[in-house]
């Protein structure tokens, strides 16, 4: 598999969770008190930031073999992170509306996990290509 497809693919996968993230936890929310103003929510923006980071940073890291193993190494940490905080909240929103066990899986964060995922092994796809090459 190329190198340039695979870069591909990792930007998208990232680009795609970038916007599921904007479109669940969009940083910029209704003020209590008047709908009508806008008002920033730096918590709903940390978890905006690191889909930011996959996409600006893990990719141009990707695109160098001396910088790869930086990008897989950030690629690694955000989905470790990504998956243990998805999981932690769908969980705890479950737990606390008694959603029956039947329905965690398809409303729950797990695709959102899988896709995270996917970003991961992507990468690690892309780093072992390097490191072929470098042979």
């Amino acid at each position: 598999m190329s190198k340039k497809i695979l870069l591909t693919s990792l930007f998208l996968l990232a680009v795609a969770g970038l916007m599921l993230h904007y479109r669940i936890h969009n940083f910029m929310v209704p003020d209590r008190i008047d709908p009508e103003i806008m008002k920033f929510d730096g918590t709903r923006f940390l978890s905006f930031l690191f889909p930011l980071i996959d996409v600006v940073l893990v990719t141009a890291l990707f695109t160098s073999r001396k910088t790869c193993i930086y990008g897989y190494l950030f690629n690694g940490i955000i989905v470790i992170y990504g998956t243990v905080f998805m999981a932690h909240y769908s969980i705890a929103e479950f737990a606390a509306k008694s959603v029956p066990p039947g329905d965690w899986l398809l409303k729950s964060t797990l695709p959102d996990i899988g896709i995270a995922w996917a970003d991961f092994f992507t990468g690690k796809a892309l780093y072992d290509l390097y490191l072929r090459s470098q042979q």
